[in-house]
């Protein structure tokens, strides 16, 4: 472990969690440019800059197709429609992640079932994928959490065994590889987010449906669209689900920078590890032999996570928490599931993840501190 000294950690300027305004700042001019260009052309929904993002996405993910809608999780709705994913289904997947990854799966009235996560990567435990099977199950949903890409190939081969679709909840990463390949090219259809927050975020809410399948691709579009197939001929229950032309443009000019953010994100990532590697007590993020994460979120895990947390706090450093509460004990889904299944992970993650600051625009000397500050608030006990 490098040297921290810990006599450093008195109150300096506050470093925020994130800090978008410093990311924006230099290519302000490329999306006001973009912008421009859109309100001179009038076309604000849909329309060829949405095209043009699509496009651009695809060939970025390694796909065929990319299909923009309003949010991630009407991207997992849409792709679970696609499916034909309705009530007496069962899709399986994790609690540990944001609650939009369920909501699709209720929204079309099947059942989450929930499968606990590894240890090591937070990422789903294919080893116990295959006991949660039933005659029902007709998906697996993997979240790839904190930009870190699940272990596809036997989730692949599983999923191939027992017939069964699977939908890539890639909404933390954009970019990410797997053996070589890239996130969105894994499964069957791979979802979206480009919440503002995101490595891949807009100025709003903006999310994509990435797949291979040219039928998949025109039923995703007429679904999203109020189920046309053409205008005003409504050939099935449709939603409003379109993309923004504001945020295809952004989101266009921010695809060209992705690569570079995602390195930074590595680099940082690679900091904090020589940093405080040895701290007694504190867990480091774990990655797969096989994954290139991109490093959406930087995850520790203590005990004490909550008096750490608000120690770093009054130390002038802000930190996430993700997720303090499994979707399985949120009140809007445990009544809608009858499920005792035991999830010891999950729990233990649940209660001891705390996320420390990492974007593309946070420096070294700022990551310095954060470690200076965690490591004191550790040793504080």
């Amino acid at each position: 472990m490098s040297a921290i000294k810990l006599e450093a950690v008195e109150p300096d300027t506050h470093i925020p969690f994130m800090d978008l305004a410093a990311l924006h700042r230099p290519i302000q001019g490329e999306i006001e440019k973009e912008i421009s260009r859109l309100v001179s052309a009038s076309s604000f929904v849909l329309g060829p800059l949405v095209a043009q993002f699509e496009d651009a996405f695809a060939a970025y993910c390694e796909s065929s197709y990319a299909i923009g809608c309003n949010s991630g999780t009407s991207a997992i709705h849409l792709a679970l429609c696609a499916l034909n994913i309705g009530p007496g289904d069962e899709v399986i997947t994790v609690s540990h992640t944001f609650v939009g990854t369920v909501w699709g799966i209720l929204y079309c009235g099947a059942k989450p079932v929930f499968v606990d996560i590894d240890a090591d990567t937070m990422n789903i435990d294919i080893a116990k994928v295959e006991a949660r099977i039933t005659s029902k199950t007709k998906a697996i949903l993997p979240v790839h959490l904190y930009g870190q890409p699940v272990d596809m190939d036997p989730l692949m081969d599983l999923a191939r065994k027992h017939g069964l679709y699977v939908i890539e909840d890639a909404a933390q990463a954009h970019g990410a590889r797997y053996k070589g390949r890239r996130v969105g090219s894994l499964g069957d259809i791979a979802c979206f987010s480009f919440y503002p927050g995101k490595n891949l975020g807009a100025w709003g809410e903006a999310g994509a449906v990435v797949t291979a399948n040219l039928r998949l691709a025109e039923r995703l579009r007429q679904i999203r669209d109020h189920g046309q197939p053409r205008r005003y001929c409504h050939s099935e229950l449709g939603f409003n689900y379109r993309m923004d032309s504001i945020q295809a443009a952004v989101l266009d000019v921010k695809l060209r920078h992705l690569d570079a953010w995602n390195d930074r994100r590595a680099e940082l990532s690679s900091l904090y590890h020589d940093r405080l590697s040895g701290v007694q007590g504190l867990q480091l993020p774990i990655y797969g032999q096989d994954a290139q994460s991109v490093h959406h979120l930087f995850v520790i895990r203590h005990v004490n996570r909550d008096a750490i947390a608000k120690r770093m706090e009054e130390a002038g450093v802000s930190t996430g928490l993700h997720y303090p509460i499994p979707v399985h004990r949120q009140p809007a889904v445990y009544g809608a599931i009858d499920d005792s299944h035991v999830m010891k992970e999950t729990e233990r993650v649940a209660a001891s993840c705390l996320s420390l600051p990492l974007h593309p625009t946070l420096s070294d000397s700022q990551l310095d501190r954060v470690s200076n500050v965690l490591v004191a608030a550790i040793r504080a006990d």
